[in-house]
């Protein structure tokens, strides 16, 4: 760690933890060395289909982010004239996305205690995010345009540098750019937003469905994946209890209501004794 530069007049800096720190020891003392990854149905996180946390070093974190992305993107495969091997393409070029996780764990605020790297995919996107802002006056576009590499953490951007995962010249986003158009996808998006970065990667395949374009609640769009899942219709009591028993009843059936007048469900099975069914249109 000397020879990195990580410890200086005998002390460890926070660097060398970020790098090489156990779990057991980040855990307690830097928890802001953590990952969020998570899988989303549709286009918001109103319903997860996947969602777990690591805690780990830089290059734990990396690599636990790089499993759950090859998990769980959809793959394309096909046969090439002249090949017996199947020839398999994820749907976001893996390079691409590791260069955006790297950046971050490389460029994030370590002094934020509550920070965290985060992998979300959607429908129709995919979104890498750090905590902390771009500094040194860079902007967005400029990312995307010729320009000096000065990273926020120097010493495990050097780190980094020297184990072949990030090149040192300020070229890092511009050959994620290049994987990205290469591979058929849409231009990559870096936003700045209330002090977090986000690398979006967009999904050239991806069709609107026609609940996208309502404005709905967490609750309704929960009730909504319900009647989708079973298939057939429902009673209120029994969406009610999918939701976990926890929702006024009332406020149920007013949703079930408002999702009927936008024309999302309906009503079917108004017979004596049944009471009303619900399903989606």
């Amino acid at each position: 760690m000397r020879g990195l530069g990580l410890i200086q007049e005998g002390n460890i800096l926070r660097a060398a933890a970020v790098l090489f720190g156990k779990r057991e020891f980040l855990e307690t003392v830097m928890p802001q060395c953590l990952l969020r990854v998570a899988r989303f149905r549709g286009t918001d996180r109103s319903e997860f289909l996947d969602n777990r946390q690591f805690t780990g070093n830089a290059f734990v974190l990396l690599e636990s982010a790089m499993r759950f992305l090859l998990d769980t993107i959809p793959i394309a495969s096909h046969f090439e004239p002249g090949r017996i091997e199947r020839i398999d393409k994820p749907l976001y070029p893996p390079l691409a996305v590791r260069e955006a996780l790297a950046n971050a764990l490389c460029h994030r605020d370590y002094a934020m205690g509550g920070g965290s790297i985060g992998l979300a995919i959607y429908d129709d996107r995919l979104e890498v995010t750090s905590i902390g802002p771009l500094h040194f006056g860079i902007t967005p576009d400029d990312l995307f345009e010729p320009h000096e590499s000065r990273p926020w953490n120097p010493m495990i951007a050097r780190v980094f540098y020297r184990r072949g995962i990030i090149e040192e010249w300020g070229r890092g986003t511009i050959k994620m750019a290049e994987w990205v158009t290469s591979a058929g996808l849409p231009h990559p998006e870096i936003e700045e937003h209330l002090d977090c970065v986000t690398v979006r990667f967009w999904n050239p395949e991806y069709t609107p469905s026609k609940y996208d374009d309502h404005d709905l609640t967490e609750q309704q769009a929960a009730v909504l994946a319900i009647l989708r899942e079973s298939g057939g219709a429902m009673a209120l009591r029994h969406i009610r209890t999918a939701l976990g028993n926890q929702t006024d009843e009332r406020r149920l059936r007013k949703d079930l209501i408002l999702l009927k007048d936008k024309g999302l469900v309906k009503l079917s099975g108004m017979g004596k004794g049944r009471g009303a069914l619900w399903k989606p249109v």
